[in-house]
């Protein structure tokens, strides 16, 4: 299901008059007696150029549905339109039972007929009941904003599942055969060998022998003087595997020992197809009595689907490039899994890394479905820390912000009203974790009666509360004082309660809707009456301690509660603390720099070179990003952590400014803050289709060039003061206050 904002009347100039209006639909309709519309089956568009149908087609969010179980009785259809429709007036869908069937353009299991209206995403199946085990064919034609119609799109396959009680059909997995870098012979029978980065994988190798025979294989994830580290700090990888070769055989793949931990009962288990997988980047070889070469040896690297190309960015510092290829990258290599986990050490899916992962999936590929089946996981499965819980609704969010889509909401409104934890609320208006009871833990999904919430803030905790010898004695928390009732939940609980008054909203609970935007802007209230310290200008971190942290000021700038007029004193204090706080923390760090105006600062962030760095995450090695700044500061941290790529969401997000305004992106809010750059590309994907945007200054002048996918339109705003003169595609705009409206296709803009 799809829904349109409901504009204001300060919008009201973006759109057509009413008499424009209907002179549209008048010209949209002469043309349909004009064409075959109304017979499917009629008319060849075989010599039609293919380039001006619709493309990249998707069911169930699924972009390559062969080989996939759709198992959505009702599956969604969505499609991309081509550069010859702007505006899409209306759409026909074919499903068939056959290739023959629908080559022929007859719909014998739905043909939706002439649909008017733009909708392009989430088109719900309307057709005869699809039967599970069996495979359908299905395309769509559009028409534009003159009436002109396209020819249909090449048709795609689909198969039905059986539905196991959830809602998201799983995307497969794909297995790229990664060639060495590097290789490097070191001795008569032994080899070095380097694939360039790190992967969840294994290795295949062609090896010959005369006779029976032993190698040893070493894989790891870190070098130490130019070798495989054997003994590496925490939970970066090594393995040392013996292979008995022999002269009946010259194909291999490696038999990883399975980790214990990772590999139990809490942990996600990976498909009976699957070989062992291990991340690694490196391998040596020892005792080989055979010449071999780099041709002899494939890192066999197992991912969830990933197009490479969906997203892309440059800009004119090389530190930021690098930081965006290590995030960029890490998304990727950690979907081995198909849910989203907390990489290799555990393998356990936890809320805060879901959502940190979520949000720069959604930014680097145009793929859904691992987010909403960890969406619907954690339903089920919730993990122990308070804020981890209030993560659950921000993860239902911004996938109806991408997707357009409520079928999760709708689904599970009920049981997501829990996890607001509401029921913790106290006399004071704020809540609790201390107010928990079984009853309430067994609502949130909790099986042991004995579980407990924890608050968390950040991790990992203060070096007293670990043993752990760390680099700096208060852990990732800034120090943090805990209470009872403290700042950084609160600041969740108020966005939460901001989600559920949409998401009523949304579902015609007009009155729960109502009940939720209230106590929301109680809850804010409270925060700022009861958690501010007006002499200090800060928040404290709790009702109770006159601490402030940084966690409780970024969570609240973060999350919009800071008065207009308490946002210089906070803002300053955040930069004061600099990154004290975790790769988790630093979502909201820089969240909060950028709602507060602070771009030069949170660029200055991601392009630090210092050892709480994405920079240094690159110097010590990694081409993962760690769960850690440092391993000095968690000794027990990986290598293979998704919930420190921040910068893969933070740049399209806020740097370039590119969010959803309406629910899929029917309407694109671009509010670039490029501080100290001088240029930059980018390629952002949507469910309707990439946006693609260069940026240069020159002279004084900022010019922009965006291109729009058909179907959505663009709202502009500036960065910092508005700018004396406006030039759009070549027309002077004069000095505009508010947003510049930017259609679909290409917009040229310099601000002088």
């Amino acid at each position: 299901m799809e829904f349109d904002a409901k504009l204001s009347l300060s919008m009201k100039y973006y759109y057509h008059s009413p008499f424009v209006a209907l002179f549209n639909l008048m010209i949209f309709f002469f043309a349909f007696s004009f064409t075959n519309c109304g017979n499917a089956g009629s008319g060849d568009n075989s010599n039609i150029n293919e380039s001006i149908a619709p493309q990249g087609l998707s069911v169930e969010f699924i972009r390559q549905p062969e080989g996939v179980f759709i198992i959505d009785s009702k599956p969604e259809f969505t499609w991309e339109l081509s550069g010859s429709v702007a505006t899409q007036t209306a759409y026909q869908i074919l499903v068939a039972s056959s290739e023959d069937l629908i080559d022929k353009n007859v719909g014998d299991i739905w043909d939706s007929g002439i649909a008017p209206g733009k909708q392009s995403i989430n088109v719900e199946f309307n057709g005869t009941p699809l039967e599970a085990g069996n495979s359908y064919f299905w395309k769509v034609r559009v028409w534009g904003e003159n009436g002109q119609e396209t020819p249909f799109s090449k048709s795609q396959r689909f198969k039905v599942g059986e539905n196991k009680g959830v809602i998201t059909s799983a995307n497969h997995f794909q297995v790229e055969r990664i060639k060495p870098t590097g290789f490097k012979k070191l001795s008569d029978d032994s080899y070095f060998i380097d694939f360039g980065k790190d992967a969840f994988a294994t290795l295949a190798f062609h090896y010959e022998t005369k006779k029976i025979d032993t190698i040893l294989v070493h894989i790891g994830e870190q070098l130490t003087d130019n070798r495989i580290n054997r003994d590496p700090q925490g939970t970066i990888r090594y393995q040392k595997i013996k292979v008995p070769v022999d002269p009946t055989t010259t194909k291999y793949t490696l038999q990883i020992e399975p980790d214990k931990r990772n590999t139990g009962s809490k942990a996600i288990q990976l498909p009976d197809s699957f070989p062992v997988l291990m991340p690694f980047r490196y391998v040596e070889i020892e005792g080989a009595k055979e010449n071999l070469d780099a041709n002899d040896f494939i890192q066999l690297f197992y991912h969830s689907y990933w197009e490479d190309d969906a997203s892309f960015f440059t800009s004119s510092d090389s530190t930021l490039n690098a930081v965006w290829d290590l995030c960029k990258y890490s998304i990727k290599a950690t979907t081995f899994a198909g849910l989203y986990v907390d990489g290799d050490r555990e393998r356990i899916p936890y809320e805060a890394d879901a959502y940190l992962n979520q949000l720069s999936h959604y930014t680097t590929d145009r793929e859904y479905a691992i987010a909403r089946k960890t969406i619907e996981y954690f339903m089920e499965h919730p993990t122990w820390p308070t804020e981890w819980q209030l993560h659950v609704a921000l993860m239902f969010h911004a996938d109806y912000m991408y997707t357009g889509n409520t079928e999760l909401i709708a689904e599970y409104y009920d049981e997501l009203k829990y996890k607001t934890l509401m029921d913790l609320l106290g006399d004071d208006g704020l809540i609790s974790s201390e107010n928990a009871t079984p009853e309430i833990m067994k609502k949130l999904g909790f099986k042991n009666p004995d579980d407990k919430l924890r608050d968390i803030v950040d991790w990992p905790p203060a070096q007293k509360d670990t043993g752990w010898q760390l680099a700096t004695a208060e852990g990732e928390r800034d120090g943090f004082v805990f209470k009872p009732v403290n700042t950084v939940v609160n600041c969740f609980y108020y966005k939460n309660l901001l989600i559920m008054a949409e998401f009523a909203e949304i579902l015609n609970k007009t009155e729960e809707a109502a009940e939720f935007l209230q106590l929301a802007l109680q809850v804010k209230k409270s925060i700022n009456d009861m958690l501010f310290d007006e002499e200090l200008g800060v928040y404290v971190d709790g009702i109770g301690t006159n601490h402030a942290s940084l966690h409780s000021n970024m969570m609240a700038m973060a999350f919009n509660i800071v008065p207009e007029e308490h946002m210089p004193s906070v803002a300053n204090f955040i930069k004061s603390r600099g990154m004290a706080c975790s790769v988790y923390g630093s979502q909201y760090l820089l969240e909060a720099l950028y709602n507060a105006n602070e771009s030069d600062y949170a660029l200055e962030l991601m392009t630090a070179t210092h050892d709480r760095s994405w920079y240094n995450m690159i110097h010590i090695g990694s081409t993962i990003t760690l769960e850690a700044w440092d391993m000095k500061y968690k000794p027990n941290a990986d290598w293979n952590h998704a919930w420190g790529a921040t910068p893969a969401n933070i740049i399209p997000r806020y740097l370039w400014g590119f969010q959803p305004k309406t629910p899929g992106y029917n309407i694109a809010v671009i509010r670039p803050k490029m501080g100290t750059l001088t240029s930059s590309t980018i390629v952002v994907p949507t469910i309707r289709g990439k946006i693609k945007a260069h940026f240069t200054v020159h002279d004084d002048v900022k010019s922009y060039e965006i291109e729009i996918p058909a179907n959505m339109s663009g709202e502009f705003y500036f960065e910092g003061t508005t700018p004396p003169k406006v030039v759009l595609n070549g027309e002077d705009l004069g000095h505009l206050e508010g947003a510049i409206l930017l259609q679909s296709g290409k917009n040229i803009l310099k601000l002088f």
